[in-house]
């Protein structure tokens, strides 16, 4: 078996749990390779003996990876995604950060989910992604054009909201005054959607949720669309450019471009233990059912 190890260090001591992994992986004989960046942040820590095989970049990985663990948060893994891309590897989220619904693999449990994973105890599910394109192209958003959270559009160099007229399947739905306004995925939904007053949706709902940025037209809500669906925007304001973001990925469009949003053409696999579960990771992250009268 060979693994692709990625991650990003916010906490101290989060060295100890990557050391762990790398320590699990070797008594099992499991052949690993790293981010070229992070193994240099970690090499300090390790055993002068150990030495490991490192990527740069998507272009140095090729599908006979096995799978990928990705040390972090949710911000960890929509960093991996850049990597993977269209590979098809699956990717484990060992949460060393704050809240990870999607790294949902307690630091403390590393031994036991690598256990898991050799005995076969594990399902691996598709996230599906968002993908954008412009018209006229903008060369920020040609080879990574790609989303698993969310595409937004933001106000850019003002105060004052923007109009973002949207259709779907070439069919006019409404024009958002707002802040901006937010396409999400089912993966997304527990993100920036969902602190903008969004749905949660189960990962394996074949949906979009539209979500506005604080609108001004009061009477405007999330809306959930199926995943075929063809998103056009048209987004117009007092400032000629406002911006789009792709998870964390931001670029600056002008108000005459044209964004089409659509489903992507490739998924992201996760891997999910048979001990975890999407609406477990409900209960233990957004306390559902917490009630100091129970």
């Amino acid at each position: 078996m060979k693994v692709g190890v990625f991650g990003q260090f916010y906490h101290d001591g989060s060295e100890e749990y990557v050391l762990t992994l790398l320590e699990v992986l070797g008594e099992k004989g499991i052949e690993v390779i790293v981010e070229a960046k992070y193994l240099e942040l970690i090499r300090h820590f390790l055993d002068g003996k150990r030495t490991y095989a490192t990527f740069s970049s998507f272009d140095d990985l090729d599908s006979g990876c096995d799978m990928f663990f990705s040390m972090g948060g949710d911000g960890t893994i929509l960093r991996t995604v850049l990597y993977i891309r269209d590979l098809g590897i699956p990717v484990l989220g060992i949460n060393t950060g704050r809240l990870g619904f999607l790294a949902t693999v307690q630091k403390e449990n590393i031994r036991q989910a690598v256990d898991s994973i050799i005995r076969g105890e594990y399902d691996v599910v598709d996230r599906t992604l968002l993908e954008i394109n412009t018209n006229p192209e903008n060369k920020d958003l040609t080879e990574l054009n790609f989303a698993l959270n969310e595409v937004a559009v933001n106000r850019k160099d003002t105060t004052s909201m923007i109009t973002v007229a949207t259709y779907l399947n070439d069919e006019y739905l409404t024009s958002y005054w707002a802040d901006g306004l937010i396409i999400a995925t089912p993966t997304g939904s527990t993100g920036y959607s969902l602190s903008c007053g969004g749905p949660v949706l189960t990962p394996d709902t074949t949906g979009f949720v539209l979500t506005p940025i604080a609108p001004h037209n009061l009477n405007a809500r999330p809306l959930v669309i199926p995943d075929d669906t063809v998103i056009k925007l048209k987004v117009s304001g007092r400032e000629p450019n406002y911006l789009v973001s792709l998870d964390s990925r931001l670029a600056t469009l002008t108000e005459e471009t044209e964004i089409i949003i659509q489903k992507a053409p490739f998924t992201m696999k996760m891997i999910e233990l048979r001990a975890e579960s999407f609406l477990k990771t409900l209960r233990n992250k957004l306390l559902w059912g917490e009630d100091r009268r129970n």
